[in-house]
């Protein structure tokens, strides 16, 4: 029998001996330039595959948070118009029950000019208090014409 590690492979039937073959390349060697081309290639498709997938996903975000938004702003803009409704509705009944309070002071008809005078009162002032409000708004973005 023949004296071979038994880790060792034995040389095949015109294969060269070890010390004739080309030695293997060591790990410090330099790589190829298109080597290192090629790895930056790589990275750079990596990287525009990452943004283009953040991208749609940000997409996809922003249109369910839109989507949710308009929703839930359909529904408040209903209820801010069924509160406008019932606001509207307490303030007929109180201009009614103005009316019946007043009556038996002062005429039924002393009693409706009174009601409706001080409604009235109350629209003018609040007419004046918006228009001053919008020329303010109007001198802010006039372009300077004078103030």
């Amino acid at each position: 029998m023949a004296d071979i590690d038994p880790g060792l492979a034995r040389p095949q039937d015109g294969a060269p001996p070890e010390a004739e073959r080309a030695p293997a390349p060591s790990p410090t060697a330099p790589e190829a330039p298109d080597a290192g081309l090629s790895a930056l290639r790589e990275d750079v498709t990596a990287l525009v595959e990452d943004a283009r997938n953040y991208a749609e996903a940000e997409i996809a975000f922003q249109k369910t948070r839109a989507a949710l938004a308009g929703k839930h702003g359909a529904r408040a803009l209903m209820l801010l118009v069924l509160a406008l409704v019932l606001l509207n509705l307490a303030l007929i009944a109180l201009a009614v029950g103005a009316v019946i309070a007043l009556a038996p002071l002062v005429t039924i008809w002393g009693a409706i000019a009174i009601v409706v005078g001080v409604l009235l009162l109350g629209v003018v002032l609040l007419v004046m208090a918006a228009a001053r409000d919008g020329k303010m708004i109007g001198a802010m973005f006039g372009g300077g014409e004078g103030s």
